[in-house]
């Protein structure tokens, strides 16, 4: 398998075996918490595990801590090529059956920059990346609504994304995780996805790479480029739309009232 096809094969096998998972624990009654803790190291063992066989000499950073290094080490720094995964991207979400709105990641950056990536969203049967595997690009760039539509999370909603929604006379739409949001973005069910509120580069690097990948912008709030492998993983804003808004959306970000 090519990088492509690796990071969808295994995307898409890691949230099967979660979605198996949160059925039979939802069956016998087990919390919430448990729910959580149980699939975050199921697909996290399961993702390294493979990664070790099909790509021994790539490093690999994961939100969970551990790989050829964790989220604090260096020995990654040194690496071209490195690995970033999320096991399970909406936690909470996949603790609240029967929610939808949670994701797999995995990605793989070249010299820091996210060129494959893979989000499947496993309760949707979706899996949406880089490379016709994946069903990116398959059918284009989503036509705009007359109305556009603006995601933020539930718990979270960052201040920006009402200012953004106001500036495009659009409507902010509540949804989960960070991978649901961008695959929303790409398939059409909205045009903008901006955050704020602080995120690490497993939350948003294997979207960023699908986003990229199927025509779409990805970049920091500011316009920056979203560069990894960082020493420090911490990545705390995050934009992706769709590129015929992105003028008018970088206008209402340089027009923010900051405090």
């Amino acid at each position: 398998m090519n990088d492509h096809q690796l990071a969808a094969h295994l995307a898409n096998t890691a949230g099967q075996m979660l979605v198996e998972l949160r059925e039979r624990l939802v069956t016998q009654g087990v919390s919430q918490q448990e729910i959580k803790a149980q699939g975050d190291r199921l697909a996290h063992e399961y993702l390294m595990r493979e990664l070790a066989a099909h790509r021994p000499d790539d490093g690999v950073l994961s939100e969970e801590g551990s790989g050829t290094d964790g989220p604090s080490g260096t020995r990654r720094l040194g690496m071209q090529r490195v690995w970033i995964v999320d096991p399970l991207d909406g936690t909470r979400e996949f603790g609240e059956y029967p929610r939808t709105d949670w994701a797999v990641h995995v990605a793989l950056v070249v010299d820091g920059r996210p060129v494959v990536g893979a989000v499947a969203l496993p309760a949707q049967g979706v899996v949406r990346g880089t490379g016709v595997e994946a069903g990116a690009g398959a059918a284009g760039l989503a036509e705009l609504p007359a109305v556009p539509r603006v995601l933020v999370s539930r718990s979270r909603p960052p201040a920006i994304a009402k200012w953004i929604a106001d500036c495009l006379g659009g409507e902010l739409v509540e949804m989960g995780s960070a991978g649901a949001k961008a695959a929303a973005v790409v398939q059409g069910q909205a045009e903008v996805y901006p955050h704020a509120g602080g995120q690490y580069e497993w939350d948003s690097c294997a979207p960023v790479a699908m986003a990229l990948g199927s025509g779409y912008v990805a970049t920091r709030l500011d316009g920056s480029e979203l560069v990894y492998n960082n020493a420090d993983p911490y990545l705390p804003d995050l934009l992706v739309c769709h590129p015929d808004l992105h003028a008018r959306v970088r206008a209402a970000i340089d027009s923010f009232p900051h405090s």
